[in-house]
C-alpha cells in the first residue's frame, strides 16, 4: 500500500514459495515395496467406497482400504451387489465363527490375529465379504506374512477407520443395514487439471506482461527526464520502476536454506491454530495482491482518483483510490477465512492466490539469467529433496505432509492453487504450489522484459519459447502425476529442465547468452550523451 509494499512482497514471495511446491491427486492405487506381492496376496492398495442403507434408505458412505489379498473389488458401481450386514459372532473373528451366515457382509473388530485369519473365518461360515474397523483412526494396508504361501481367500476384505467403524457399527442398532463395496476408477483426464493448467499459464502471461509494461514506462520516464535535462532532479523512487526489488545471487542462494528451515518448521509445528496463523499471513499477502491488481486496473478509468494522495500513517502517501479499493479486499479476504471450509471456498482461495503472485511477480525481479538460473537450481534441489529424499529422515515425504494438511482439519495449507476434481467419483481437489508458478514466472518475466527492451518479434525473441517450455513442462508434471496413481510429484522437477535448459540453449545458439547471463539487458546507445555535440554544431552554422 505505501513504501514498505516492495518489502512486505519481497518477504511474501519467500513464505509463499518456501512453503510447498508439488502438484498431486488423491492416492487411489497404492503400491508398497515394504509389503511384497506373493502368490495369493498380489492386489495393488485400492481406496473401496462403502455405501450404507439403513431400513432401505439410503444412509452414509465411508471410504476404506482393500487388502493385499482376496478378489478384485468391483469398479462399477452398478455392478456391485448390495448385502445385507452382520456383526461377526465373535466379533473379532478370531476364532470360527458360532453360525453360519447366507452371503452377508461381516462386520469384525481390528482384533490380535492376522488378517488372512479373519478373512478365512469370514469365507469358513458362509461371508460374502468382510469389513474390519480399525483401532486406529488412521487406515492400515492389509498385507500377509513371508510364510503364508498358496492363499486361496476368495472374499475381499476391506478395512475401515475407527470413527467410521464405530458409525456403521451404531447404524446396526437403527434397523437392517446393507452395505456396498465398490472402488471406482478415476476418469482418464482429468479436466481439473486441464483448468488448474490454464490458470497457471495464464497467470504467468498476465504477470509477465505487467512487469514488462512496468518496466518500459519506467525506462521511457527516465529517457524523458534525461532528454529535457532534468538529470539532476531524477528520482529513482518517484519513477515507474517505484518498490522494485532485484534478487542478488547471495539472496538466491540463501534461498534454498531459508525455504528448507520454514518447510521443517511447518513440519513440527503443523497443528490447527499454526494453520490458522498461516491463514492470517495468506490473508494478509492476499490483500496486498488483490489491491494493488484493482488499483493498476481501476487507475486507466479513475485517473484523479489515482493521481490524488494523502497521508496515512504508518503507510505514507496513499492515493484515494488505494483507500477505496482497499476495504473491498479486506472484506474478501476475511469472508474467505470465515468461510473457507465451505465448497466454493476454493474461488476466493484462488482469487487471492492468482493476485498474490502476479503481484511479487511485478515487483520481484530477476535481473539476468545467472541469478535466474541459481535461483531456479536450488528450488530444484529442494523439490527433489523434500518431495522424495527427505522420506529417509522423516519415514514420509515433508512437502506432502505440508502440502495436505496432514495433523491438521484442513484441506492443506492456504499457500495453493486448487480446483475441485468435478467428475472424479472420488472427488478431492487438484492443486498446483504458489512457487511452482512463482519462480518460473519470474524467469518468463524476464525473457519478456528483455525482448521488449531489445526490440525483439515474438519469434525472435525468448518470451514465447519460456512459455511454451513452462506449458509443456507444467504438462509433463501432470501426465506423470496421472501415471504414478496420483503420488505427489516434484513440479519443478520437470518445469526447471524445460524453462531454464530452453532459455540457455535459444541464448546460446543466438550469441546472446554472455549478455543474458551477466548484464540481463540488451546493449543501449546512450543518445542523450550525443546532443550537447548536435547543439554544438548547430549554434556554430547558426553564427556563421
Amino acid at each position: 500500500m505505501g513504501a514498505g509494499s516492495p518489502a512486505v512482497a519481497a518477504a511474501l514471495l519467500l513464505v509463499s514459495a518456501a512453503l510447498v511446491r508439488v502438484a498431486f491427486g488423491g492416492d487411489i492405487v497404492h503400491q508398497d515395496d515394504d509389503a511384497p506381492k506373493i502368490p495369493g496376496c498380489s492386489n495393488d492398495f485400492m481406496l473401496v467406497k462403502v455405501q450404507t442403507w439403513v431400513s432401505s434408505r439410503e444412509a452414509d458412505e465411508f471410504v476404506g482400504v482393500g487388502a493385499r489379498f482376496g478378489p478384485i473389488i468391483e469398479s462399477k458401481e452398478k455392478h456391485a451387489n448390495r448385502t445385507g450386514l452382520l456383526l461377526a459372532d465373535p466379533f473379532d473373528c478370531c476364532a470360527p465363527l458360532k453360525e453360519k451366515v447366507a452371503g452377508e457382509v461381516l462386520l469384525v473388530q481390528r482384533g490380535d490375529c492376522k488378517f488372512t485369519t479373519k478373512a478365512k473365518n469370514a469365507e469358513a461360515a458362509g461371508a460374502s465379504a468382510i469389513i474390519i474397523m480399525n483401532n486406529l483412526h488412521e487406515l492400515y494396508k492389509m498385507v500377509c506374512d513371508q510364510n503364508e504361501t498358496e492363499l486361496d481367500i476368495n472374499i475381499p476384505a476391506v478395512l475401515l477407520p475407527k470413527d467410521a467403524g464405530t458409525i456403521l457399527q451404531g447404524l446396526l442398532a437403527l434397523g437392517k443395514v446393507s452395505v456396498q463395496l465398490y472402488s471406482p476408477d478415476r476418469p482418464l483426464v482429468d479436466t481439473a487439471e486441464v483448468f488448474l493448467w490454464l490458470m497457471a499459464v495464464g497467470t504467468i502471461l498476465g504477470a509477465s506482461y505487467w512487469s514488462a509494461w512496468s518496466a518500459r514506462e519506467a525506462v521511457i520516464e527516465q529517457e524523458k527526464l534525461l532528454k529535457d535535462g532534468h538529470e539532476s532532479s531524477l528520482n529513482i523512487q518517484t519513477g515507474g520502476s517505484s518498490g522494485m526489488v532485484d534478487i542478488t545471487m547471495t539472496s538466491a542462494m540463501l534461498f534454498i536454506v531459508v525455504a528448507s528451515l520454514f518447510l521443517v518448521m511447518l513440519y513440527k509445528l503443523m497443528s490447527h491454530w499454526f494453520v490458522e496463523l498461516l491463514v492470517v499471513i495468506f490473508c494478509i499477502g492476499g490483500v496486498e495482491g488483490l489491491q494493488t491488481c484493482l488499483v493498476a486496473l481501476l487507475s486507466r478509468w479513475f485517473k484523479p482518483a489515482a493521481g490524488s494522495f494523502v497521508k496515512v500513517p504508518f503507510f505514507g502517501a496513499v492515493s484515494y483510490l488505494t483507500l477505496a479499493v482497499c476495504p473491498f479486499c479486506i472484506v474478501f479476504a476475511v469472508l474467505w477465512a470465515v468461510y473457507r471450509r465451505m465448497p466454493y471456498a476454493w474461488i476466493g482461495q484462488d482469487v487471492l492466490g492468482i493476485a498474490l503472485i502476479v503481484t511479487v511477480i511485478q515487483i520481484v525481479r530477476i535481473p539476468n539469467l545467472k541469478v535466474g538460473s541459481v535461483l531456479l537450481g536450488c528450488s530444484f534441489l529442494y523439490d527433489i529433496f523434500w518431495v522424495f529424499i527427505s522420506k529417509m529422515l522423516f519415514h514420509e515425504s515433508v512437502m506432502i505432509v505440508v502440502a495436505r494438511g496432514d495433523k491438521t482439519d484442513e484441506d492443506g495449507v492456504p499457500m495453493l492453487l486448487k480446483i475441485p476434481r468435478m467428475f472424479d467419483p472420488w472427488g478431492g481437489y487438484s492443486i498446483i504450489g504458489f512457487g511452482d508458478i512463482l519462480l518460473p514466472g519470474l524467469l518468463v518475466a524476464f525473457a519478456l522484459r528483455y525482448d521488449w527492451a531489445a526490440k525483439k518479434t515474438l519469434q525472435s525473441g525468448y518470451f514465447l519459447w519460456s512459455m511454451v517450455a513452462y506449458g509443456s513442462g507444467l504438462l509433463i508434471t501432470y501426465v506423470a502425476l496421472n501415471l504414478m496413481d496420483g503420488h505427489g510429484q516434484p513440479a519443478l522437477l520437470y518445469i526447471v529442465p524445460f524453462t531454464l535448459g530452453t532459455f540457455i540453449s535459444l541464448g546460446k545458439k543466438r550469441g546472446e547468452l554472455r549478455n543474458l547471463w551477466t548484464k540481463g539487458q540488451p546493449p543501449r546507445v546512450c543518445t542523450h550523451a550525443q546532443h550537447p555535440l548536435k547543439d554544438a554544431d548547430s549554434a556554430v552554422n547558426n553564427l556563421s
